[in-house]
C-alpha cells in the first residue's frame, strides 16, 4: 500500500510495489502483521471517559460494603480530593440498594463524592456534593442521595467543577491517546447540555485538529439546528434524550418493567417536538438524531422521522442520514421503517455482552421474552439498516476487536453478525454514520486512516452460524480473513495507528 499525504494512492501485490520504493519517504515492512482500516467509535463522551479512567473504578464490586471500602481507600490515597467514580450496579448486591449520602460521608471522610451507576443515568452523591449546589435536592429526579434527570445533571456539573480545567484537558488527551493505542482512528463525541457545556464540547472538538491524535467528529444534542451549527457540530444528534436507560428503569416502554410493574420509564420529548427537530435539521442540511432505548421511545423517534419525510420529502430525509443512538428494543416494522428512511442505528455490542443473555440485567428488568430480544443486530442488517458500532464510553470501554467479537458472538445466536459484517460496522460504519464516504476502506483515493496489528495465530473467515454453507469459508471464495475472534482466543495487539497519513500511536 502506498500512502501519499493523507490518502491511499495505491494498493497491490508485493512484486508490483517495487516501482514505488525509490520515491517513498518511508518504507514499513509489515512482516507478519495485519493492516486494516482503523476502528471508529461512533458514540463517546470523551471528558467523562477521562474522568472515569482517572477516577474510582467501582465496576464489578460485589456488594455495597465493598463499594464503600473502595471509597474509603481512595479517600486515604488522595485526602481532601473529590472522589468521582463510575460503574456500580446494585442488582446482584446482597443489599440491593445504592449507598446513602451518610454512608458516603463516613467512607470519604466528608469529601465530595459522585458515583455514577454503570449506565451513567443515575448517580449516588455525598452530603458535601449536595452542599456545593443546594438546588440538586430540589431538582426533578432527586431521591435521598440518588440523582436522576435534572438532579443528576446538576450533581454532575458540581462534581466536574471540583476538577481543575487543566486537569480536565489532560484527561481528554489521555483518553484520545488510549483510543489510538487500541486502533481507533476516530471518535464521535456526543456532547449535550444534559452532560456538559458548550466550552467542554469545544475543547473536545479542538483536539480533533491535533495531528498527533485521532479525529473527533462532534455531535451536539440540543433541539433545533442553530445551536449545533454555531458550535461546529456535524449534527444536532447523539444524546438528545427521548428516554433514559433500562438499568435505571428510565427507558420508556410500551408496557411496564417486569421487576417494577408500575413503571414504564420516562419520555422526554413528544412526537411534535421530535418532528420539529428533525424537520429543522433536514432543512438545514445537518443530521438529526436521538438517544432512544425503550420500544416506545424508538417508536416516537420513527414517527418523528416519518412525519419529517412527509413535510420535507423522503429524498431529503434519506439524504440527511439521520441517526438514532442505542436502538435496543426494535421490532420488524420499526426496522423496515428505519431502512426506508435511511436512518443510521448507532449501537453498542458491548451492551449485549454486559447485560444480555437469559440471566442478565435485560431479563431481570424486562422478563425472559423481551429480555432476550434486545440489540437485534442481524435482524437490522437483514432489513437494510446501516449499523455503526460504538462503546458509549465510559459506560463500556473504548475498544475495537472486543466490539467486533461481541457482535459476532451475540448472546442470542440468531442475532449474531458475521465477523466481516461486524468489522465493517466497527470501521466503515462509523464513517458512513457521519456522512464521510472516503474512509473506512483501504483503496486508492480513500483516507489513509488504518491500524497495524500483531495477530496471534492465522487469519480465518468466520460465519455467524455453523450452519452457513461451507463455500463461505473456502479460500477460493476470496473472502478476506480476520483474526480469530472466538471467545477465549487472544486478540490482536496494536502496533501502529495512522490517521490521515500521520502516525498517532506506535507500540
Amino acid at each position: 500500500m502506498l500512502v501519499v499525504d493523507d490518502t491511499v494512492a495505491w494498493v497491490g501485490a508485493e512484486g508490483a510495489a517495487e516501482v514505488h520504493v525509490d520515491s517513498a519517504a518511508e518504507v514499513v515492512d509489515l512482516e507478519d502483521a495485519l493492516v486494516a482500516p482503523a476502528f471508529v467509535d461512533a458514540h463517546v463522551h470523551l471528558t467523562e471517559t477521562g474522568l472515569a479512567r482517572d477516577g474510582l473504578d467501582v465496576a464489578g464490586v460485589e456488594s455495597l460494603t465493598a463499594l464503600l471500602d473502595r471509597v474509603a481507600e481512595r479517600a486515604r490515597q488522595r485526602p481532601g480530593e473529590a472522589i468521582l467514580g463510575f460503574g456500580w450496579e446494585e442488582d446482584a448486591w446482597p443489599e440491593r440498594r445504592a449507598p446513602s449520602p451518610a454512608e458516603l460521608d463516613r467512607a470519604a471522610s466528608g469529601a465530595v463524592v459522585y458515583l455514577a451507576r454503570r449506565d451513567v443515568h443515575t448517580a449516588a452523591v455525598s452530603t458535601a456534593l449536595l452542599a456545593g449546589d443546594p438546588s440538586v435536592k430540589a431538582a426533578d429526579g432527586y431521591d435521598d442521595g440518588l440523582v436522576r434527570r435534572d438532579a443528576h445533571r446538576r450533581a454532575r456539573r458540581t462534581a466536574r467543577s471540583a476538577v481543575a480545567a487543566d486537569r480536565l484537558q489532560a484527561l481528554r488527551v489521555d483518553s484520545l491517546r488510549h483510543a489510538a493505542a487500541v486502533g481507533i482512528g476516530a471518535v464521535h463525541e456526543m456532547g449535550t447540555p444534559q452532560i456538559s457545556d458548550a466550552a467542554d464540547f469545544a475543547a473536545v472538538r479542538a483536539l480533533g485538529s491535533d495531528p498527533g491524535l485521532p479525529d473527533v467528529i462532534g455531535y451536539w444534542g440540543a433541539l433545533g439546528a442553530g445551536e449545533a451549527q454555531a458550535l461546529g457540530a456535524v449534527g444536532a444528534a447523539g444524546d438528545l434524550n427521548l428516554d433514559g436507560s433500562i438499568g435505571s428503569r428510565s427507558a420508556r416502554l410500551t408496557s411496564p418493567y417486569a421487576d417494577a410493574p408500575g413503571e414504564r420509564g420516562r419520555l422526554d420529548l413528544d412526537v411534535d417536538a421530535a418532528t420539529e427537530h428533525v424537520v429543522a435539521c433536514t432543512r438545514a442540511g445537518i443530521q438529526a438524531g436521538f438517544h432512544c432505548i425503550g420500544d416506545e421511545a424508538i417508536k416516537v423517534a420513527v414517527q418523528a422521522l416519518s412525519a419529517a419525510a412527509a413535510q420535507c420529502g423522503l429524498a431529503a430525509v434519506v439524504g440527511s442520514r439521520h441517526r438514532l443512538e442505542h436502538v435496543e428494543m426494535v421490532d420488524d416494522g420499526v426496522m423496515a421503517e428505519l431502512a426506508r428512511l435511511g436512518v443510521v442505528a448507532s449501537v453498542q455490542p458491548a451492551f449485549d455482552q454486559l447485560w444480555g443473555g437469559d440471566s442478565g440485567l435485560y431479563v431481570d428488568r424486562l422478563g425472559p421474552e423481551r429480555g432476550v430480544s434486545l440489540n437485534p443486530f442481524a435482524s437490522m442488517a437483514r432489513a437494510g439498516v446501516l449499523l455503526a458500532f460504538g462503546s458509549d464510553s465510559p459506560v463500556t470501554p473504548l475498544a475495537g476487536w472486543e466490539t467486533v467479537r461481541a457482535a459476532a458472538y451475540h448472546r442470542t445466536p440468531s442475532e449474531r453478525l458475521s465477523a466481516r459484517a461486524a468489522f465493517s460496522a466497527a470501521t466503515r460504519g462509523g464513517w458512513r454514520a457521519a456522512r464521510v464516504e472516503d474512509a473506512g476502506v483501504l483503496a486508492p483515493g480513500m483516507r489513509a486512516t488504518f491500524a497495524i496489528w500483531e495477530v496471534p495465530g492465522e487469519l480465518v473467515v468466520q460465519a455467524p452460524d455453523e450452519r452457513i454453507a461451507a463455500w463461505s469459508t473456502d479460500p477460493r471464495a476470496g473472502v478476506p480473513g480476520l483474526p480469530d475472534l472466538s471467545p477465549g482466543a487472544g486478540l490482536p495487539r496494536c502496533l501502529r495507528t495512522v490517521v490521515r497519513g500521520r502516525t498517532v500511536y506506535t507500540g
